[in-house]
């Protein structure tokens, strides 16, 4: 079965240990587990979606498609608890992308942002946030790029916009783009942005259909300083079912493992 690196914060060395090697050499950073996860508003199996997410093991849940209507709050905050997680910051107020955690991840900021809309089309967001995980400080950005060619790619802008505004020396971005690997829009993103499968690819690779995996058009993306561990879909991962994975919802979810130094 794939493995993946678990969640920790590296030890520090301890006084007068030579910080030039070995594990000294990342001392007090943090191995932090992102999932970037279309869930379709919840309209497919609820049980398996919390099953696929629980299984991850993520400290983080970049979510697209969160319910936005009729008590959202309560359905999302039912899918945090099966999942073992708890609600940071989106869903209807980033119309759509929401981010969820564990409690090892301590939130210093969020704020939903609402994009310029193009009339005929869906309102897009993004939810962002600063958490420190450890010794760490992060920057948390979840999308869902509009379908629309020129729109989509004057969001791909604005999202590396909203990374810099962040103001942290690390980030991670990650979402539905409607964009594959050639895209002019998924291009834009990644000759800024580390595209986290090109870097350490691990498990699948393409996201859509889970009845059909043929395109990768979901991603997670990190800035410089970054370290990629291993991303992809996590087909073969300890608990994560098949059955579970094309029940679930339309897309399949991207998996990463990220080594985040840490941060004064």
């Amino acid at each position: 079965m794939l493995s993946l690196p678990e969640s920790r914060t590296e030890a520090s060395p301890a006084p007068g240990e030579d910080a030039g090697g070995g594990t000294a050499r990342h001392s007090g950073a943090a191995v932090i587990r992102v999932l970037s996860y279309n869930i379709r508003s919840m309209r497919d199996d609820r049980a398996a979606l919390a099953r696929v997410i629980r299984a991850c093991a993520p400290d983080l849940v970049l979510i697209q498609e969160a319910p936005r209507f009729f008590r959202w709050r309560k359905t999302t905050e039912k899918l945090a608890r099966a999942a073992g997680l708890v609600h940071v910051t989106g869903g209807a107020t980033a119309a759509g992308p929401m981010i969820l955690s564990t409690l090892r991840a301590h939130v210093e900021r969020t704020e939903d942002i609402l994009l310029p809309r193009t009339p005929g089309l869906h309102r897009r967001g993004f939810a962002t946030a600063v958490v420190r995980i450890g010794g760490a400080r992060l920057g948390v950005l979840s999308c869902h790029l509009s379908l629309a060619d020129r729109e989509r790619y004057a969001q791909a802008g604005l999202l590396l916009e909203r990374l810099a505004a962040l103001d942290v020396p690390y980030a991670v971005a990650g979402g539905d783009l409607n964009d594959r690997p050639d895209g002019r829009s998924f291009r834009r993103l990644a000759g800024t942005l580390t595209d986290a499968w090109a870097a350490r690819p691990w498990g699948g690779e393409f996201t859509s259909t889970p009845r059909d995996p043929h395109q990768r058009i979901d991603a997670i993306f990190t800035t410089d300083g970054v370290e990629v561990l291993g991303c992809g879909v996590p087909h073969g991962l300890p608990g994560v079912r098949e059955d579970d994975l094309t029940a679930a919802t339309d897309h399949l979810p991207v998996l990463a493992a990220l080594r985040v130094p840490a941060t004064g």
